[in-house]
């Protein structure tokens, strides 16, 4: 008795600590931060929601995040399914030393790469565009999705595959008709990494987006001035969070069940 009693404290302290900081985040978007006429300081309002769709930059940066989100989860799954079924399914000298090596570029620091690859994208003209940010961005996330979709197409039998072509599939319709309905939980998770670690990531949407192709992130760090207005950024915030939790609900069943069939 005493042990689930001390379970369920710390279980609240935990969502305490957690939805604190959330619901602080909402409230205060819906709340008037800064003088304005016919309207006091701490009133309730929604024009902090209202100012993001009539501020011509915010729109643009909600919408430069989801074209190269989008743009980046579609490359890594378009790219890393071929790539995890060829080193699931065949072996070669250092297959396994490559697999590792992916994972540790991953963990590169961004900042280490910056210069590099700000040269080389003002070279061929996709510095302060949405699809250079999605391209560097699955230059990064493209190893997690490999890793993942390798695992899991690795807990499938090599016997699926043979009776599939012993049936007189060709490989691109085995893996659109068989593997991709069979690996579900794995793309979602696959997708589910990519898209986050792509829609938080700063480095390179600060150091991509000098002059245009900003990102919500950098919007919202731009709204940070002498006299911010803390309802506008609180009302980006949860703007910001929409899409995520848009994610997550829509990939849920994948998650849930990769997540058990890997365990």
């Amino acid at each position: 008795m005493r042990g689930a009693v001390v379970r369920l404290a710390v279980f609240v302290a935990l969502a305490v600590f957690i939805l604190l900081p959330l619901a602080q985040t909402f409230l205060l978007s819906f709340i008037n931060t800064l003088p304005r006429d016919g309207m006091a300081e701490g009133a309730f309002t929604l024009r902090n929601y209202a100012n993001i769709w009539a501020e011509p930059a915010l729109r643009e940066s909600i919408v430069n995040s989801l074209v190269y989100v989008l743009l980046n989860v579609g490359l890594c799954l378009a790219a890393g399914l071929p790539a995890a079924y060829a080193l699931s399914r065949y072996s070669f000298v250092g297959d396994r030393h490559f697999l590792f090596l992916m994972l540790a570029f991953r963990v590169t620091p961004p900042v280490v790469l910056s210069l590099p690859i700000f040269i080389l994208f003002a070279e061929v003209g996709l510095v302060n565009t949405p699809v250079g940010i999605a391209l560097v961005h699955c230059l990064f996330n493209l190893p997690i999705a490999i890793w993942i979709l390798e695992s899991f197409i690795s807990a499938i039998p090599k016997e699926f595959d043979e009776t599939a072509f012993i049936d007189g599939q060709s490989l691109p319709a085995f893996i659109v008709t068989r593997l991709i309905p069979e690996i579900a939980p794995g793309i979602g998770v696959a997708a589910f990494f990519c898209f986050i670690f792509s829609w938080v990531e700063v480095v390179f949407a600060r150091i991509l987006t000098v002059t245009g192709g900003k990102p919500i992130t950098m919007a919202i760090n731009a709204l940070f001035t002498f006299q911010t207005d803390i309802g506008l950024v609180m009302a980006m915030t949860v703007v910001s969070l929409v899409p995520g939790v848009g994610m997550i609900w829509f990939v849920r069943n994948h998650i849930a069940r990769g997540f058990t069939m890997r365990a």
